[in-house]
């Protein structure tokens, strides 16, 4: 067998690593700066008045942040890669299914709440931009200036750094294309991160914050179904893991002398 390109592993390792790290701190990018001047100009094209003055904060999307579930569950996977080139084989296999299964249960209860959160801000932004006057009025100073082009930037390095990531994996060992679990998880990645954009530029700006609601539950929904299978994933190799120490102990057993 071809053995492991190691530096291109670990390029891949660090590429999805800093996929993590830009998508859960994009709320440093885009929410909790103020949105004064984009409020007044989208209040004007709805023909509305916003009183002048005062510092509007901007709240922070869940479209990108939401692509953190899915990306980490790529990054523990390959991270239980590398962890098996610097532990014992022994130990490795009876870790792994265990850390596993306790990352699939986090992963899955996470997906959960934050599906909720995110219809919870959708039904809540829907029904503020129906409620006109006033309701749109609170709609505008809340949600309608989503930065669609910080986002637009961020959601390209997501991109890139993905690409750099699958491009490393494939240099680092080619028979990780026969991994179909890996291959399918990093396209719904990159899937995902095109669905999120396709979201942002479907609409009009002002309407933005309600498609980037509806690309996160996509995107949890996704991650949802990836925790469920890496749950099953563990399970069954706790099971099996434990049926091969019982027969390995049961043919210890016999083999030593009758005293």
């Amino acid at each position: 067998m071809e053995r492991l390109r190691t530096p291109f592993f670990i390029v891949a390792l660090v590429a999805m690593a800093l996929v993590v790290c830009v998508e859960l701190g994009e709320q440093l990018l885009i929410g909790g700066v103020d949105a004064g001047t984009a409020l007044t100009d989208n209040a004007a094209a709805l023909g509305a008045q916003v009183p002048a003055g005062g510092h509007v904060e901007r709240p922070s999307g869940v479209g990108i942040p939401y692509l953190a579930l899915l990306d980490f569950a790529a990054l523990f996977t390959v991270a239980l890669m590398a962890a098996g080139l610097v532990v014992p084989q022994r130990l490795h296999g009876r870790l792994q299914g265990v850390v596993t299964l306790i990352v699939a249960i986090l992963l899955l209860l996470t997906s959960i709440g934050l599906i909720l959160l995110a219809v919870a801000k959708l039904v809540l932004m829907v029904a503020l931009l129906l409620a006109f006057p006033f309701g749109t009025i609170a709609y505008l100073i809340l949600f309608a200036s989503f930065p669609r082009g910080t986002a637009t930037v961020i959601l390209s390095l997501l991109m890139f750094l993905k690409l750099v990531y699958a491009g490393s994996l494939v240099a680092a060992q080619p028979r990780f294309l026969q991994n179909k679990g890996l291959v399918l998880l990093t396209l719904c990645s990159l899937l995902c991160n095109v669905v999120v954009a396709f979201l942002h530029g479907l609409v009009p700006g002002i309407l933005v914050s309600i498609t980037d609601a509806v690309a996160g539950i996509v995107v949890a929904i996704v991650a949802l179904i990836w925790s469920v299978v890496l749950l099953v994933g563990a399970v069954v190799g706790i099971v099996t893991a434990a049926r091969t120490t019982a027969d390995t102990a049961r043919t210890t057993a016999t083999a030593l002398p009758a005293t």
